[in-house]
């Protein structure tokens, strides 16, 4: 390991504390964390390589191999599924209720994310995620958030309960890894 692959853990500790202290809707926090690295990170870079033959997007598999060739990974998520009571219908029901009795009722149990989720708890996954980027971003860490990661931490069991998720790998090269790659059509 070298002292830049030290520090890239230390500034993904730096990012769950930022996400975990960003502000939430009605001051309910729904956000989990995890960082991987090591045999972890493999896992989960093989499972987005697989994933690439089981959607058909061959980003995953792009995506996948950028994990492999990071120092850590920070997973976060939301239990999306657990409504806030505020009846605001973001989530294309009339109301909380309606969008618990469509999460038990299950129709889309198959998707890469599994809907209903509540919009305000979705938007809390996106400050929490920026938050976290922007963490990376003060300590000159290059990072890339990504879907796939997400969709393949979940499928895996990280992130217990959690609905909706992105994966930020982390490294710290002369060359940010995550960009200028070629990508097959899709």
């Amino acid at each position: 390991m070298t002292i830049e692959a030290d520090a890239v853990r230390s500034v993904a500790g730096l990012m769950a504390l930022a996400a975990r202290t960003a502000p939430k809707a009605v001051g309910i926090d729904s956000i989990k964390i995890e960082v991987l690295a090591g045999k972890e990170q493999e896992k989960l870079a093989d499972a987005m390589v697989a994933g690439a033959k089981e959607t058909g997007f061959d980003f995953f598999r792009i995506n996948g191999e950028q994990v492999r060739a990071s120092d850590a990974t920070l997973l976060i998520g939301v239990e999306g599924q657990k409504s806030l009571g505020i009846n605001c219908g973001g989530c294309g029901h009339a109301s909380c209720v309606e969008m618990a009795k469509a999460v038990v009722a299950g129709k889309n149990k198959g998707a890469l994310y599994p809907g209903p989720n509540c919009v305000l708890k979705i938007s809390d996954l996106g400050i929490a995620v920026g938050s976290a980027v922007k963490t990376a971003a003060i300590h000159n860490v290059d990072n890339r958030i990504m879907f796939s990661a997400g969709v393949a931490a979940m499928k895996l069991g990280h992130l217990k309960g959690c609905s909706v998720a992105y994966g930020i790998p982390l490294k710290a090269t002369g060359k940010n890894i995550y960009f200028d790659v070629p990508m097959h059509e899709h």
